[in-house]
């Protein structure tokens, strides 16, 4: 409370004056420590984290790389002979196996052909028989000089183009038994049908040329996945080799595992049979082939999917939670924990993702406490109460921002 001493003087000022010491006494009486009410702020305690030590393994990089799921082998179904399509014997979208009878052209003219060649085998045979005898009789008359020389010859040249003339005939009933065999259309590999592409009761054009298309089978077990390889990484692969840190596939089989979309983590082994022998020059790329089993049958051709492959020799690292590591301008870190249980900032260097883990190629030893879990709270130089846990993998809702 002002006293009333210092009021009488304040009344003698001047009104500018006056002003002024008012404002001067709020600015005092507000600047003024208050002696009741908060004595002071209270101190923060330890921040509570969750820290692990980095996992040693033996550790191998991989490249991954996108692709297409192939049929090993596609094979289209065409009418080879002529005719009214009698019979559908399959069931469309099943598999069939091997030899198993699709469809039936109508077999009829092609057995009347046959009747007639073998017809016509029989005719030429009976003139052969006949042409045999009378050259064996000309040899004898020969000798005998009962007919001429050339009366001889005659009869011999007669009984060997009646033999031209039989295999001839034997010629176009194998022709014909063949044309009869093609009535009935097989399934040549066994696979997975596709839908008839012609009903019964139509008209299909057999041959070599415009011959109509019935149907589709592909083979699904194993499945192949065909992947472009840029030339980065086919050069390194190469260089690997030289130096017997790994294994070429331009040489040998490699390891390869597969993905579909809905797919998480690697479930298909598999390994690369096959790269191309030459760089695509308009993409930079080189085709390679994946095969894997395919025994449920679930996967089908034109599938996108994704492959990985060794991407270097066996080392030795370390692995950590991908949620324990920030980011600072473009370089990573993680908080450590020194001997007194305090935040240390430690930068690192990082390789890929392997099985959920970040893989640390420097910066961590296996008897660093990382913090994986209370990182919001942490400062340089925080004191904090840890609890020690595993650095396997946890469920996402325990992920850090």
């Amino acid at each position: 409370m002002i006293p009333p001493s210092h009021l009488r003087a304040l009344a003698a000022l001047p009104w500018s004056s006056l002003t002024a010491a008012a404002l001067l006494l709020a600015c005092f009486t507000a600047c003024k420590p208050q002696t009741k009410g908060i004595t002071g702020l209270p101190q923060a305690g330890p921040v509570s984290v969750t820290a692990a030590k980095p996992m040693a393994r033996r550790l191998t990089d991989w490249d991954e790389f996108t692709g297409r799921l192939t049929a090993r082998d596609k094979v289209e179904i065409r009418a080879r002979v002529s005719g009214y399509l009698t019979k559908i014997s399959f069931k469309e979208g099943t598999e069939v196996k091997e030899g198993d009878l699709l469809f039936t052209i109508d077999p009829r003219p092609y057995e009347a052909i046959v009747q007639r060649a073998e017809a016509v085998l029989a005719q030429v045979k009976t003139n052969a028989e006949l042409a045999n005898i009378e050259a064996k009789n000309a040899t004898k008359l020969r000798q005998g000089q009962v007919i001429s020389t050339e009366e001889a010859e005659r009869r011999l040249k007669s009984a060997a183009g009646e033999q031209s003339a039989v295999r001839a005939a034997e010629a176009m009933l194998s022709a014909a038994k063949l044309d009869l065999e093609f009535t009935e259309i097989r399934a040549p590999i066994s696979g997975r049908i596709s839908d008839a592409r012609v009903t019964e009761g139509n008209l299909v054009t057999g041959g070599t040329k415009d011959a109509t298309l019935l149907t589709t089978i592909v083979a699904l077990d194993p499945i192949y996945c065909d992947i472009e390889v840029d030339e980065r990484s086919a050069l390194k692969y190469r260089e690997m080799h030289k130096s017997g840190e790994r294994e070429s596939a331009l040489f040998v089989k490699i390891p390869a595992e597969m993905a579909l979309v809905n797919q998480e983590g690697w479930p298909h082994r598999g390994e690369i049979d096959f790269v191309d022998n030459e760089i695509n020059p308009t993409t930079g790329t080189i085709h390679a082939r994946a095969v894997f089993p395919n025994k449920d049958r679930l996967m089908s051709p034109g599938f996108f999917a994704k492959v990985r492959i060794p991407g270097s020799g066996e080392y030795d690292g370390l692995l950590i939670r991908d949620a324990a590591v920030g980011d600072d301008q473009g370089s990573s870190y993680v908080w450590v924990l020194d001997a007194e249980d305090k935040a240390v900032y430690r930068p690192i260097t990082l390789g890929p993702l392997l099985d959920g883990l970040r893989v640390v190629r420097s910066g961590l030893s296996t008897d660093d406490r990382v913090i994986i879990l209370g990182l919001m709270g942490v400062r340089s130089g925080s004191v904090t109460k840890p609890t020690l846990a595993d650095m396997s993998i946890t469920p996402t809702k325990d992920k850090q921002p």
